[in-house]
């Protein structure tokens, strides 16, 4: 049960899913379930992607006055294969797309998408009609949490990490590993500049 493919009416409070949870996969998968997501959600290893001014908010964020440590999320990882979370803060434009695709692919299932800023959620406030800019993280990748802003705040990035966390904490064995191949489809990697 993904948190983003959720009704705002659906979307209640932690206990209310818990009991959804319980009555669709019962007592032995739902205990497996929250001790081996109450880990996972505890111990966010990200990877960055900063290509822009967001960046700069992504390290406040790690810095002493926000400490995102006390969430659960380590120091940023150098490699793709240490990582489960991949933060793309800024702008992508075509000839960096097969590199955060490559990147993405080298990471280690379950894994997960934020997209940081305007730039890596939408194109951006400046190139968004731009031929070489990507119009979003989404049309590369499944994303999983978007934090809006230009830069966004150091405590936005916080709040979007808590809300993965919430959503590593409902999923189940069942939908752990399942993302959208049509995500894939929407970008030529093989041509990625266009015509």
């Amino acid at each position: 049960m993904a948190i983003k493919s959720m009704k705002d009416a659906d979307f209640k409070d932690t206990d209310t899913l818990d009991q959804l949870m319980l009555e669709k996969h019962g007592v032995l998968f739902t205990t497996i379930d929250k001790l081996l997501n109450w880990g996972r959600s505890n111990s966010v290893w990200p990877l960055t992607f900063a290509t822009s001014c967001c960046g700069i908010e992504m390290m406040a964020a790690g810095a002493p006055r926000h400490d995102f440590a006390r969430f659960g999320v380590e120091v940023y990882r150098a490699s793709p294969r240490q990582a489960d979370v991949v933060v793309v803060a800024g702008t992508i434009v075509n000839k960096m797309a097969p590199v955060l695709k490559r990147l993405y692919d080298q990471m280690a299932d379950p894994k997960y998408v934020i997209a940081m800023g305007a730039c890596a959620v939408s194109g951006g406030p400046f190139f968004y009609n731009s031929y070489h800019v990507v119009k979003g993280v989404d049309h590369l990748l499944p994303v999983d949490v978007y934090i809006p802003g230009c830069p966004p705040r150091p405590e936005a990035l916080l709040y979007g990490i808590m809300q993965l966390q919430r959503k590593i904490q409902r999923e189940t064995i069942v939908n752990k590993y399942q993302k959208p191949e049509e995500v894939m489809k929407n970008y030529d990697f093989e041509n990625p500049l266009p015509e």
